[in-house]
């Protein structure tokens, strides 16, 4: 299975996953919003016959209810509808002017009171007593509310309401509702005392609380106001019922976008890695001039850039490579042309053997061995793996050695080879390689400086670092050939010759000696002046 397909399946799997529990969450609040929903419409409904109960108590009539209802609808968003034997009320009329049909069953809403036989007197009497009360006040609760007089409601101790007019209300009017109360006595009715009479001789004491409860609402309910139906909502209303549809519909479209950004995603991400693998097969088959393009700054244009600059460097190694078998083979061919001569020369008995042949032959035959050596140190510095033994160098007293060693060349050279140093300068390094290194830098000044020229070896201590500084007055270097001194095999004498550079090794094999040590190498030339040659250490 390719890496595309395994990406796009494991993405696949994560969206699927993801929107199924997306999905079963979503059913899950659902359903309990739902629940709570409904659970809400009953408390509405509760709370809705309760004010409508406590309208008709306060009022003792239905008259005005209309205003009530409209309230109860705009505050609830409950359609409602009030039901009686001689009246209607609905919402719907109310707001829209269109009722709509109502939903069975209805909720009844009666403002009966309850009759609370308490205190010390004989329940028959105090039952008498209630009903007579009820009926005066809730006539006169009802007419000062036809006059839309305000009123106040309060209790009397055994549940009975009492009106009261507003003091603004005009005193005649509230007279003639006064008179009008006084109609609903029980004298004016004697089946009252006869009921209640009979609910006296009721056994156990429980039944006869119960006749009497009855009785008080038989003969309260011709005057105070009826029970009614309360229909709430309207048929073809849904509710809160929980609906699949949107919710799956939710679900898909989360699938089809994680499915989509999925596959872009994996387009984004494997066309680069695509590209590349064709670039590094290609540059396994041998074409370093290949690159891959660089879009962005992600980490995929960071893994183009890394494999560009790659295959720059494998470049730039195959073609030091090239230029190393070249140069090596450049060097290596004049001395053993020189050798092939003379032997053959000897062998055809052209040149006589004497020591002067001999110290010919010997001479190239030395000439190879240091190209040769030359080139195994360069190769083991520059794997790593050249051996060191690091001890404290006073780098004063190792360019005095280095002075004594080359003072007869300089000498037969006519150059003044000095040393310039305030006192020790102390390095922990490897003497014999710095020898070396010093000694490359001098055997290049001497040869690059004409009779009666200068050579100066100094040592000094700058910034924490230790620095070692060759300079000559020899011809320069021109500034295009500055940049180039450290390379293999790279001589300012373009024709190569012999009388004016050795094997071409040397600075490189000074930098990389330098460069294990931590250190840095640098050169200053102008020509016609002189080169100098700076080495700072730690």
């Amino acid at each position: 299975m390719s890496f595309r397909v395994r990406v796009l399946a494991l993405f696949s799997l994560v969206a699927l996953a993801a929107t199924g529990a997306t999905a079963s969450l979503a059913f899950t609040q659902a359903a309990r919003q739902a629940a709570a929903s409904a659970t809400t419409d009953r408390r509405a409904a509760e709370e809705i016959a309760t004010v409508l109960a406590d309208y008709a108590r306060d009022h003792g009539t239905w008259y005005g209810v209309s205003e009530e209802v409209r309230r109860l609808a705009l505050r609830t968003h409950q359609r409602i509808r009030l039901v009686a034997d001689e009246f209607t009320v609905d919402s719907d009329e109310l707001l829209d002017g269109t009722a709509r049909p109502v939903v069975e069953p209805p909720v009844l809403v009666d403002p009966t009171p309850s009759l609370v036989l308490t205190g010390d007197a004989e329940p028959s009497n105090a039952t008498l007593q209630a009903i007579s009360a009820y009926r005066s006040e809730v006539r006169f609760g009802a007419c000062l509310t036809r006059l839309g007089i305000t009123l106040a409601t309060s209790r009397y101790p055994n549940g009975i309401p009492r009106y009261t007019a507003d003091s603004s209300a005009e005193p005649g009017a509230v007279a003639g509702c006064a008179a009008e109360s006084r109609a609903g006595l029980i004298a004016d009715d004697p089946a009252v005392t006869d009921a209640v009479v009979f609910c006296r001789d009721e056994q156990p004491p429980e039944s006869t609380i119960d006749c009497l409860q009855k009785a008080f609402a038989r003969f309260t309910a011709e005057v105070g106001p009826a029970p009614l139906r309360l229909y709430l909502g309207a048929d073809g209303d849904t509710g809160p019922s929980l609906a699949l549809g949107p919710v799956l519909a939710a679900a898909g479209l989360v699938a089809l976008l994680a499915l989509s950004g999925t596959a872009l995603l994996g387009r984004r991400v494997l066309r680069p890695v695509d590209t590349l693998t064709a670039a590094a097969q290609r540059l396994g088959d041998g074409d370093l001039s290949l690159r891959v393009p660089v879009r962005g700054r992600d980490e995929l244009a960071q893994l183009a850039t890394s494999f560009n600059r790659m295959a720059d460097s494998l470049q730039r190694g195959e073609e030091r490579q090239r230029r190393l078998v070249a140069d090596v083979a450049h060097e290596l061919r004049t001395p053993l042309a020189n050798l092939r001569g003379y032997l053959e020369a000897l062998k055809d008995g052209v040149l006589p053997g004497d020591a002067a042949l001999f110290a010919n032959l010997h001479r190239e035959a030395v000439l190879q061995q240091r190209i040769v050596d030359d080139l195994q140190d360069l190769a083991l510095a520059e794997a790593g793996v050249l051996a060191y033994h690091r001890t404290n160098v006073d780098l004063a007293e190792l360019l005095e050695t280095c002075r004594d060693a080359h003072q007869a060349v300089a000498d037969a050279a006519g150059v003044a080879l000095r040393v310039d140093t305030a006192g020790p300068v102390t390095v922990h390094a490897d003497p014999d390689r710095l020898r070396q290194v010093v000694g490359n830098l001098v055997t290049n000044a001497l040869r690059a400086t004409p009779s009666g020229g200068t050579v100066t070896l100094t040592a000094a201590t700058r910034d924490g670092f230790a620095t070692v500084t060759v300079q000559d007055t020899g011809m320069g270097v021109a500034a295009d050939d500055l940049p180039h001194i450290f390379d293999r095999f790279w001589r300012a004498d373009a024709a190569r010759s012999r009388s004016t550079g050795g094997s071409g090794l040397g600075l490189a094999i000074a930098r990389q000696i330098v460069a294990d040590h931590a250190g840095h190498i640098a050169a200053d030339s102008r020509p016609g002046e002189g080169t100098t040659i700076t080495i700072t250490l730690p």
